[in-house]
């Protein structure tokens, strides 16, 4: 910062007999012309000196929060400098902004850029230790998708969010967003080349899509990119969710879908939605066929909020990848031979869930699901269109015992027909139960007990290749956030 020295030519003494001249306005003479001119210099000073303060302001405000610039100039007034500075000529007075009179552009104190305005910079890491009472071989905890070992110090996640929304009070219609995610649970959403071809390409982008609301009605919200799923109550970040642990349907249904959706918000109390995506879990498509989501989320009262969709995919493969066949170079994983003919069963989802804030501190949710999925449309020589089907929901509760500490639980129920969950036939159970104590702002601690069993024995041992029908596990589980996003993340 550049400091400038002002030279006082009068002492107070003159200051005062030259103010009185003034008033009494006498036939003037070289004294009281030299008083004249020390007043008109003193008068310079101040205006000179005003500029200075009006830009620390500026430089202050501009530091601070966004709009505290404006509510700085709007709840601090200028100060009273009549009749020095109101009397000033306006060949003195130098323009709001500009640098002041015989000071260069480079002195003038300029307030810092703001590089990302509007864009909000959010980081979590997620880690646990989970002890299994089936001390399991490997270490291994069966049908979980994000606390996957036992006996473990585990780092399940680390996350970076990146966000500009869009903002049509701002009069910006555009935005976009950016989560990138590493650790256990990076694996679990995006690590299986059954699903797509190249998964290692977007493994570690959980989220990047752009936003437009187009002005059609009340605005229609276009999104195009990759997403997390709404299908199931639960989502990705620990710290908004009520338990520790995923259910089974977190585990079943899509984590993430590529391609384009639309959102219309008829009214405060329904707004319907619509999407257009490559396939389940599918950055990349399997095959041709584009599968499509309808849904709407009804709000009948502030507290309640109802959630319906119907989702119709095609997740069965149309080509076999292969080495690469012939002299044209191609990017690797993208040489296949053609399946013919290539199954066309199709994938029905029927996900519901409601949520309801009872209370300030009790919550309550309850969602349903009914799953049918097919390898072939028809019954055909040598091919089976027997479905494999699953339903079954899950129930959650939660209460706030005080500021720091909650208590919630949550039951389960899952009916694995034909095994497309688990590969087995079977009637999965599991209760949780989860203590929060949140230390600090952005700092949670969350103890829980977890308890799955089935009528089939699914669950790993401390026997090779021996297995059980329940699993009991105690875990701790950390998790800290930090940035300006607020809300859900």
């Amino acid at each position: 910062m550049h400091t400038h020295k002002f030279r006082l030519s009068c002492s107070m003494q003159s200051v005062v007999p030259a103010t009185v001249l003034l008033i009494l306005a006498p036939p003037v003479t070289w004294a009281q012309q030299t008083n004249s001119d020390e007043v008109r210099e003193l008068r310079n000073m101040v205006v000179l000196l005003q500029q200075r303060v009006d830009k620390l302001e500026a430089q202050s405000a501009n530091n601070a929060v966004p709009g505290a610039a404006v509510q700085l100039k709007a709840s601090n007034a200028q100060p009273d400098l009549s009749p020095l500075a109101g009397q000033a000529s306006a060949d003195l007075q130098t323009p709001a902004g500009a640098a002041p009179s015989g000071q260069t552009d480079h002195e003038a104190i300029a307030a810092p850029r703001n590089t990302l305005p509007d864009t909000t910079v959010n980081v979590s890491l997620d880690g646990y230790y989970d002890y299994n009472f089936n001390h399991p071989v490997g270490r291994v905890n069966a049908l979980r998708a994000y606390d996957v070992l036992s006996n473990n110090f585990s780092l399940s996640q680390a996350s970076v969010v990146m966000e500009r929304a869009p903002d049509l009070t701002a009069g910006r219609r555009f935005g976009a967003r950016v989560d990138l995610q590493f650790g256990q649970a990076t694996d679990t959403l995006a690590g299986n080349p059954a699903n797509e071809p190249r998964p290692q390409i977007y493994r570690n982008i959980f989220q990047a899509y752009g936003t437009y609301v187009a002005p059609i009605g009340k605005g229609l919200t276009l999104d195009f990119g990759k997403w997390s799923s709404s299908l199931g109550i639960e989502g990705n970040y620990t710290k908004d969710q009520m338990n520790y642990s995923r259910s089974y349907y977190f585990d079943f249904l899509p984590f993430y879908h590529m391609g384009a959706r639309a959102n219309y918000k008829f009214n405060d109390q329904f707004a319907a939605n619509y999407w257009i995506v490559n396939g389940a879990d599918q950055a990349e498509a399997t095959n041709g066929f584009k599968d499509e989501m309808f849904g709407f989320v009804v709000t009948p009262h502030r507290s309640v909020t109802w959630t319906f969709n119907y989702y119709l995919g095609q997740e069965n493969p149309d080509r076999i990848a292969v080495s690469t066949l012939g002299p044209v170079p191609l990017q690797p994983g993208l040489t296949f031979v053609k399946i013919s003919p290539a199954p066309d069963g199709r994938l029905h989802i029927f996900d519901s869930y409601v949520n309801w804030v009872v209370t300030p501190k009790l919550a309550l949710a309850v969602e349903g699901d009914y799953v049918v999925q097919r390898t072939w449309r028809h019954a055909a020589p040598g091919h089976s269109s027997a479905p494999k089907r699953d339903d079954g929901g899950a129930a959650y509760a939660r209460y706030q015992l005080t500021p720091k500490l909650a208590l919630a639980g949550r039951a389960e129920y899952l009916m694995d027909h034909g095994g497309a969950f688990s590969n087995i036939n079977q009637a999965l159970k599991e209760t949780t139960t989860t203590f929060d104590y949140q230390l600090a702002d952005g700092f949670l601690m969350r103890y829980e007990w977890r308890r799955d069993f089935s009528n089939m024995p699914t669950f790993f041992t401390d026997a090779q290749g021996v297995l059980t029908r329940q699993q009991t596990t105690a875990t701790v589980g950390l998790v800290w956030w930090w940035g300006q996003k607020q809300g859900s993340w």
